[in-house]
């Protein structure tokens, strides 16, 4: 039943956006908000809705990987699981590591790096490209910005989808504790960072992040490493993960519908709008949980303290009362900006404006590059990974 929910969540959505007041959904063990006008009331009421566990696992791991990731680095509050004066302090980093300066120094390396992965697709006219290209870039880039030597990424890539496997796929014990392995190598990484940044600061979110959760001078105390590590693998995998999954969808959706694609490729003064609207019609996340920190009412259920909540930003980007045939994929949608798919609020993605530009120059380079691209008939459709937190397509076999 969970499986099946998260591989396709819309047709729930659309009966709980009918019903009047809120519905439990047992594969979540949370009530769904499912209206956009309720989402945006609970994402502006930070104080009665808390984020402290916007990321529970969907899965328990076993005893074995435990013991594994007790050789890392301990989960501790980020930016995504904060709320009030902690979140503030997380996130300042962030914004101050995103401004439009360092991302117009980013965009060109970004720009180039997507030229050559399309430039190494096979001869033979044929790719797939979640693999190819789709995780690829994304990693790249949020490397780039966190100063992560190229030689790195791959790793950090590797782990930061091993992270998401190990507490939110179901896995065999052998399984998570090769997972955990993983993470744990991850962590190890990113702690040498850290570290290195603190010695010797560069130009980079990495050594921003450092200086505001550790100011001052002096060697990090092991505190101070586990919450730099935690956020900065927070920062790395929300960086790329979710990217990533914007990718592949919009190309998805796009291909699947030739006539906006052609669209696209023939006029490229839609490319902007197609970004938004690839956002909306498919949000790769589909929602984060809060919990209420008192009694409180919304769309009329009565919610006790410590009721969770799904606050589900892909449903109440398909509302009709906002968007006029919401169901349907339109490039040429007007209104396509006013969507959730990067929050609203406190929680609002600080990364927003640097997946927009990445998916941007990807249209841009798809459409002028490879006009003819198609999906691979001889392959089965492409099926939808089962979670909420970057929906996207398991592969994406194309040919040209």
């Amino acid at each position: 039943m969970r499986d099946a929910f998260y591989r396709d969540p819309y047709p729930r959505y659309a009966v709980a956006r009918r019903t009047e007041g809120l519905i439990w959904i047992p594969e979540v063990d949370a009530w769904l908000v499912a209206r956009e006008g309720d989402v945006r009331e609970v994402l502006r009421r930070a104080e009665d809705f808390s984020s402290a566990n916007a990321l529970l696992p969907d899965v328990a791991v076993g005893e074995d990987a435990r013991g594994v990731l007790a050789r890392g680095f301990g989960p501790r509050p980020t930016v995504v699981s904060s709320d009030g004066a902690a979140h503030r302090r997380y996130r300042s980093p962030l914004n101050k590591g995103m401004p439009s300066g360092r991302m117009q120094t980013l965009l060109p390396y970004a720009r180039e790096q997507a030229g050559r992965l399309v430039d190494a697709l096979a001869p033979d006219g044929s790719a797939e490209l979640v693999e190819a290209y789709a995780r690829r870039l994304p990693g790249l880039v949020i490397g780039r910005l966190i100063g992560l030597e190229p030689s790195d990424v791959p790793l950090a890539v590797h782990g930061g989808y091993r992270a998401e496997e190990l507490l939110f796929r179901p896995l065999s014990p052998s399984e998570q504790v090769a997972a955990a392995e993983d993470v744990v190598a991850l962590q190890h990484l990113l702690d040498g960072y850290v570290r290195d940044r603190r010695a010797r600061p560069r130009e980079d979110l990495c050594s921003d992040l450092v200086a505001a959760l550790a100011p001052g001078k002096g060697e990090l105390t092991l505190e101070q490493r586990h919450e730099s590590v935690a956020n900065l693998q927070n920062l790395l995998i929300a960086g790329f993960l979710t990217t990533s999954a914007l990718i592949s969808t919009a190309l998805l959706h796009l291909l699947r519908d030739r006539e906006q694609w052609s669209l696209l490729c023939s006029d490229p003064t839609v490319i902007g709008a197609a970004v938004e609207e690839c956002a909306r019609f498919d949000t790769a996340i589909q929602g984060f949980r809060r919990v209420t920190t008192r009694p409180v009412t919304l769309a009329g259920t009565k919610l006790p303290a410590g009721a969770t909540v799904l606050v589900a930003y892909a449903s109440a980007n398909r509302d009709e009362h906002r968007h006029a045939r919401a169901d349907r994929f339109d490039i040429r949608r007007l209104e396509s900006r006013q969507h959730l798919a990067f929050g609203h609020g406190p929680h609002s993605c600080p990364g927003a404006r640097l997946a927009r530009a990445q998916l941007r120059l990807t249209l841009e380079l798809f459409s002028r590059a490879l006009p003819d691209m198609r999906l691979d008939e001889r392959r089965p459709p492409p099926s939808m990974r089962p979670t909420l937190i970057h929906r996207s397509p398991e592969t994406l076999y194309v040919t040209w």
